[in-house]
């Protein structure tokens, strides 16, 4: 082989294209990842496939339980874990691109129910919410003083949530904006049959938690490629598919737990 050659080929699997492949591991959590047939789709999982692409990194997405993903990534190289919330306590186990979406918990009424007026939590205590079993906004309503089984009726989906609050057999459900949209979507029901009635969190933004021994020249052009599909318009238009037109009612009570 000529040695220009033989330098030429080289370069080539030296070059970013031919970088070291990322298996990337997520729960089920529609619109954002979810399987369609063996593939994974979603917002995040469509958005991460174009960002490999354009950072020339080889991917691979794979469903699992939340927890066994979580610890997995932490401890095996050209590993990635999606959709994951950023906060103090995980910032150190994991190096990070994103964000990916802002992570919005409110209280949803019937659009009918006039009569759900809420101005402070105290207000909560003479409502039944709907939540999912051992979630965030599940923990945060017992804090505030709804018990379980009382104040608050719990189930494993949000699916069923939104089919109790139609029945009127809760007054609100704790549900992310965009899960919203998304059931309502699948159910075939219209956009207006409900609307916020307080935010319960509003802090937090879902990111990209990469294995903490990600190579810093992986996390800059992942993070480089997501920022150029923000500016080309992409991740909009994704957004739109997925999660549809984005808007923050005003004048809602704000439920949020301080930040520590």
């Amino acid at each position: 082989m000529r040695p220009s050659l033989a330098l030429a080929l080289v370069l080539l699997l030296l070059s970013p294209a031919h970088a070291a492949g990322i298996t990337a591991y997520t729960e089920e959590l529609p619109p954002l990842n979810f399987p369609q047939g063996e593939q994974v789709s979603g917002y995040a999982s469509e958005l991460l496939s174009a960002m490999a692409e354009r950072a020339g990194i080889p991917l691979q997405q794979q469903l699992l339980p939340w927890a066994r993903a979580y610890a997995l990534v932490q401890s095996t190289p050209a590993t990635l874990l999606f959709s994951t919330v950023r906060t103090s306590e995980r910032e150190p186990l994991f190096r990070w691109v994103g964000p990916i979406s802002p992570r919005r918990i409110y209280l949803y009424r019937l659009e009918q129910r006039h009569d759900i007026r809420l101005s402070h939590a105290g207000q909560l205590k003479q409502l039944r919410i709907g939540t999912l079993f051992a979630s965030a906004s599940q923990k945060q309503l017992q804090q505030l003083g709804l018990p379980l089984g009382a104040g608050q009726d719990s189930t494993h989906s949000d699916a069923a949530n939104l089919a109790k609050l139609k029945l009127g057999r809760v007054d609100l459900v704790a549900m992310l904006d965009w899960a919203m949209h998304w059931q309502l979507q699948q159910a075939g029901l219209p956009e207006n049959l409900v609307r916020p009635a307080a935010l319960l969190d509003g802090r937090g933004q879902y990111w990209y938690a990469l294995n903490p021994q990600t190579p810093d020249d992986t996390v800059k052009r992942l993070q480089a490629a997501l920022d150029a599909l923000h500016r080309t318009g992409y991740a909009q238009q994704l957004r739109q598919k997925y999660i549809g037109r984005e808007s923050i009612p005003a004048g809602l009570a704000d439920f949020s737990p301080a930040k520590s």
